[in-house]
């Protein structure tokens, strides 16, 4: 892996009380592709960018446990096991459990069993299509995520389940990076997992970070900005990966209540929290409860901030991030309460 060092305008030295000098933080940066999805990394830390190399070993090892189709990850080897247990990583069943949380919290809105529904719309393998009514229907008769065993880590799956942490991994990953500066004793950074975007601390000058959110009706613009600092932004939308087939666009956000890509009022949810996991788990979930039941989770459960798009060109944004939010966009924008 290759990084670049840039080196402040003026380096200020801090002389320590005995005599020695005390490095300034630089930036070190890197850009990879890994989990299908170009990532960008950068940390202001004093260790020649160590912290970055193992940033990037842990998203490494991280794509090789989570992937459905590399041999040999704890995902393939769970698929694969025909209904046997089998052990896992403590990641995995992390991921699983957290799934099985937001799954319940949603009504069953996000549910990782829906990986063979995936498949037969072509959106794993780029030969997207619309599948028969009939095979839809004969694989939602396997999917239930409420079916899955997890006992500790040991992970049984029925016979004709297959399962796909795609909902979860990059929020996760996003997480471990985050810990990983932070435990080096960088105090500021900011990673984008495709998307993903999730920051350490503020900017080095000390102002927060400003995270454009996509305007999912003009993808290569944004509606507008958000500050944060210490949270992570994550977005679903019908945007991001879809095909259109006589005339009709389909997306790779499913609903299992009937198999077809989620389509109940939203065309884009974004997400932010302190965790980047909880907010990729909630995206998609939130995307496919709807407008009016992704409401209703956030005044009912708390916990994080979200900005919903709805079909009809209506801005949704909850109290808690509304004066952080800078609305960009030709769209009313509506501030939802707890009351």
């Amino acid at each position: 892996m290759s990084y670049r060092r840039i080196l402040p305008a003026a380096v200020l030295a801090a002389v320590c009380l005995t005599g020695c000098a005390k490095s300034e933080p630089q930036e070190y940066s890197t850009d990879l592709f890994a989990m299908d999805t170009y990532m960008q990394l950068k940390v202001w830390n004093t260790d020649d960018g160590a912290s970055l190399d193992a940033a990037a070993a842990r998203i490494a090892a991280l794509e090789n446990t989570f992937s459905v189709t590399i041999d040999g990850s704890d995902i393939a080897r769970v698929n694969h096991a025909a209904g046997a247990p089998t052990q896992v990583s403590e990641d995995t069943a992390l991921l699983i459990r957290k799934a099985q949380e937001i799954g319940d919290a949603s009504g069953g809105a996000l549910d990782i069993s829906l990986y063979p529904v995936l498949c037969a719309w072509g959106f794993t393998t780029g030969e997207m299509h619309v599948p028969e009514r009939s095979t839809l229907d004969a694989l939602l008769g396997q999917v239930d995520y409420t079916k899955i065993g997890l006992d500790g880590n040991t992970v049984t799956l029925p016979a004709d389940m297959e399962i796909d942490l795609g909902a979860l991994a990059k929020g996760y990953t996003s997480d471990e990076v985050i810990r990983i500066f932070r435990e080096s004793g960088a105090e500021s950074a900011i990673v984008s997992l495709g998307g993903n975007v999730q920051a350490l601390g503020s900017k080095p000058d000390g102002s927060k970070w400003k995270v454009g959110i996509v305007d999912p009706f003009s993808p290569s613009e944004n509606m507008g900005v958000v500050e944060i600092e210490n949270q992570a932004v994550i977005t679903s939308g019908n945007y991001e990966r879809y095909f259109e087939e006589n005339g009709q666009k389909y997306w790779h956000i499913l609903d299992k209540a009937d198999g077809e890509p989620a389509d109940n009022g939203l065309v884009s949810v974004t997400i932010i929290g302190d965790s980047g996991l909880q907010c990729d788990a909630l995206s998609t979930a939130l995307f496919v409860e709807g407008t009016q039941d992704a409401v209703a989770h956030w005044q009912r459960d708390g916990g994080f901030e979200m900005l919903l798009v709805t079909e009809d060109g209506r801005l949704l944004v909850t109290e808690g991030i509304a004066d952080a939010f800078t609305n960009r966009s030709a769209m009313p924008m509506e501030v939802i309460s707890h009351e």
